[in-house]
């Protein structure tokens, strides 16, 4: 993290589950289930890119390996 964390984690460690106040988060339904998609798990690669493709990747910002493998997704599924 950047920033330091304000949070008492040895008193929040100490704490049972049935005292965590959960009356500002909303219940998932049924609804949210149905409508959920598996996101398969990411893996660390190493991958030689040409310095100008991956320049202009990181020019967009934050993200552009996001997107460099919404790229390799795309043209994957149109492969199949």
């Amino acid at each position: 993290m950047k920033q330091v964390s304000k949070t008492n984690w040895q008193a929040l460690d100490q704490m049972q589950d049935h005292e965590v106040d959960l009356s500002d988060i909303a219940e998932l339904g049924e609804a949210f289930f149905e409508q959920a998609i598996r996101i398969p798990p990411k893996q660390p690669v190493t991958i030689r890119l040409d310095s100008d493709v991956l320049s202009w990747f990181k020019s967009q910002g934050q993200g552009y390996q996001t997107r460099i493998n919404k790229l390799l997704r795309n043209y994957m599924e149109s492969q199949q």
